[in-house]
C-alpha cells in the first residue's frame, strides 16, 4: 500500500526533512562492526539515493543534547518548508535518546502542523519509508 502526504502539491512534491543522529552520538559500542566513518558512509550513500530518486531533502543531523538538537531542527527547517519528516531509527530506537526523540517530535509538531512522520530502520531503508509517505519533486 502506497501513501501519499494529502498536503503535497503534485506539481512540485514533497519537501523531505531527512532527521537523524549524528554519526558522533551514536553508541558504536552497541554495534562492534561499525565505525563512526561507515556509518557517516551510509547515511551520504542514502541521501544520493533519496536526491537521485527525484527527492527534495534537507538533511538535518543532531547531536544528543537536548537544547542542541532543538537549535538544529530550528535551522533545518529554516532552509524550507517542508511536509514529511522521515526519523533515522538511530534517534528513536535507542532507549537512551527517548527524551531527545519525544523533545524533536514535539517541536515538529509545533512547527510543521499537519506534518506526515516516516521512519526507516536503518540509512539504506531510508528511500522505501519515504516512498509510504512523500512524494517526489520530479
Amino acid at each position: 500500500m502506497t501513501e501519499i502526504s494529502k498536503e503535497a502539491d503534485p506539481l512540485t512534491g514533497d519537501t523531505v526533512l531527512s532527521l537523524g543522529l549524528h554519526p558522533s552520538a551514536v553508541d558504536l559500542s552497541q554495534h562492534p562492526e561499525l565505525t563512526q566513518e561507515m556509518l557517516e558512509a551510509r547515511i551520504e550513500a542514502g541521501e544520493a539515493a533519496i536526491r537521485e530518486a527525484g527527492y527534495d531533502i534537507v538533511p538535518c543531523l543532531v547531536t544528543s543534547d537536548l537544547d542542541q538538537a532543538e537549535k538544529s531542527v530550528r535551522e533545518c527547517l529554516a532552509v524550507r518548508p517542508v511536509q514529511v519528516v522521515m526519523i533515522g531509527a538511530g534517534l528513536r530506537m535507542a532507549g537512551e535518546h527517548t527524551l531527545l526523540f519525544e523533545r524533536v517530535l514535539n517541536l515538529l509538531n509545533e512547527l510543521v502542523p499537519g506534518v506526515v512522520f516516516c521512519f526507516n530502520t536503518s540509512p539504506e531503508t531510508t528511500l522505501d519509508a519515504l516512498r509510504r509517505w512523500a512524494r517526489p519533486s520530479n
